[in-house]
């Protein structure tokens, strides 16, 4: 992978072009990167990459978006195998057969013989109707309903995950493409102060020892640009993964502080209401609730109505006769004694709805901390970015002051070499912040649970559950699933 050296510009806003066209097989083809892309927004080519353009292609994209709603979809199909148990059951049976009979005189053993053949047939038509059973038919139906309810929050939860990622993996790009730059251009500038120390050294103005400190800075920074570069390439994997193609020509980003809630307080009364963690869990106290009710149903009797219509042909005993009949009867079942697997069963449908109490006081308090925890992060950003700032521009002054007293003797070849780094580590520093204020952005209205397609306005079609759940819910024949994807 080559990269494209610029010389060392004294502005920490201008980090130059980075050229990779070897890189990956040509797959990236280039990264316009400047310090300020965190903070604002420049001028690109018309076909440059927006971070709204990747998070779009992840939500179209993302293989585990994709079967988390196949997830949601296979329990829609929970409520029609519930509310079967509203409706009768019919069963049919058929039977066919043939058979020769031969009579003999059992005493002599002589005498005419009587044969002769038959062909019986059954036919026979049961229809099976229940009344009651202790209404776990209806707490059933709910129990799938709730279901449904918890695996739609599941899904957006995992669109919040995967917006949140790709928006982090679109930065991460950024800022090691950036970081990478400046390891380079602070190789070039170390390469220029090596050969001046070197010059300096055969006219005897300095020692042996500030071409061993030159030479040593050197190696630390090509060690650096190795390291920046190997974590670039980390990045450009995981942006591939998650977006789904190679990033081109990427365009600045911005914090979405617009849809972020103005205050602490403000933020952890939405997530409280709207954090996909706390919805889920809530439905799933509900399932729990219902399924308590359900095995209490088991000790109810069961009232059901059967009703038989069958046909009998050309028995043996009645050849050539038929014989038709229909019945209607009450069927009532009433549990007494089952070796007490149906009071375990209610016990531990109670233990189970414990703990998915508790499982939901666990996800608001662990929502609760991770709003506090976001909020902290992002108003650390938004402020250490001033500073970060402020570090550069005097870092910048100080260094081009001491290189003028090191003309004049008055500064060693250390001096150079320190103010250098320290003014490289102010730049990493101020890009990784802008770089933090972006991600914490996004990070920030995941915690609440506000991240999704629609919010942010990506232009997509946005997938909505509830179509393929209109189209089974009441789906009594068919094998064919419905195309509400």
């Amino acid at each position: 992978m080559r990269v494209k050296r610029v010389p060392e510009k004294a502005r920490s806003d201008a980090l130059g072009t980075v050229d990779w066209s070897g890189l990956a097989g040509g797959l990236v083809s280039r990264l316009a990167i400047c310090a300020s892309v965190f903070g604002g927004m420049g001028l690109f080519e018309a076909r440059a990459e927006t971070i709204q353009g990747a998070l779009a292609k992840a939500y179209g994209f993302s293989p585990d978006l994709g079967q988390q709603r196949a997830a949601t979809r296979a329990l829609d199909e929970g409520v029609p195998k519930a509310t079967a148990g509203f409706r009768p059951t019919v069963n049919g049976n058929l039977a066919a057969g043939t058979g020769e009979f031969i009579t003999t005189n059992p005493i002599s053993k002589t005498g005419p013989h009587l044969n002769y053949n038959t062909h019986p047939r059954t036919a026979n038509l049961v229809v099976t109707q229940t009344l009651y059973n202790g209404n776990r038919t209806t707490n059933t139906v709910r129990q799938a309903e709730s279901t449904v309810m918890q695996s739609r929050e599941t899904l957006r939860l995992s669109e919040v995950n995967i917006l949140n990622a790709a928006a982090a993996a679109y930065m991460n790009v950024l800022r090691d493409t950036a970081l990478l730059r400046l390891s380079n251009s602070n190789i070039d500038v170390l390469q220029q102060q090596l050969k001046q120390t070197n010059y300096r050294f055969n006219v005897g103005e300095v020692t042996r020892t500030d071409v061993a400190q030159a030479q040593a800075a050197l190696a630390s920074g090509q060690a650096a640009a190795f390291t920046a570069r190997s974590n670039l390439n980390n990045s450009l994997a995981i942006y591939r993964q998650l977006i789904g193609e190679p990033p081109r020509d990427l365009s600045p980003a911005r914090a979405v502080e617009n849809l972020l809630p103005k205050g602490l307080d403000e933020a952890i009364v939405l997530s409280l209401r709207e954090n996909p963690s706390i919805q889920s869990a809530f439905h799933a106290v509900d399932v729990a609730a219902l399924n308590v009710k359900v095995q209490e149903g088991t000790l109810y009797p069961t009232l059901s109505v059967v009703g038989n219509v069958g046909e009998v042909m050309d028995q043996a005993n009645t050849p050539k006769d038929n014989l038709f009949a229909a019945s209607v009867s009450g069927n009532l079942s009433i549990p007494i004694y089952d070796g007490g697997a149906s009071y375990a069963n209610i016990r531990q449908a109670k233990e189970q709805l414990g703990q998915a109490r508790l499982q939901a006081d666990l996800a608001r308090e662990t929502v609760r901390s991770n709003v506090v925890s976001a909020w902290g992060a992002y108003q650390n950003t938004k402020t250490s970015i001033k500073s970060f700032q402020a570090s550069v521009t005097a870092n910048e002054v100080a260094l081009a002051g001491i290189r003028e007293e090191a003309k004049v003797g008055q500064r060693t070849t250390l001096d150079v070499l320190n103010a250098q780094q320290a003014l490289l580590n102010a730049r990493t520093s101020l890009v990784s912040a802008q770089r933090d204020q972006v991600v914490n952005s996004y990070a920030l209205l995941a915690a609440v649970g506000q991240l999704s397609a629609s919010r942010l306005g990506l232009g997509v079609q946005t997938y909505d559950p509830t179509v393929h759940y209109d189209q089974v819910k009441d789906k009594i024949f068919g094998v064919r699933t419905p195309d509400g994807r």
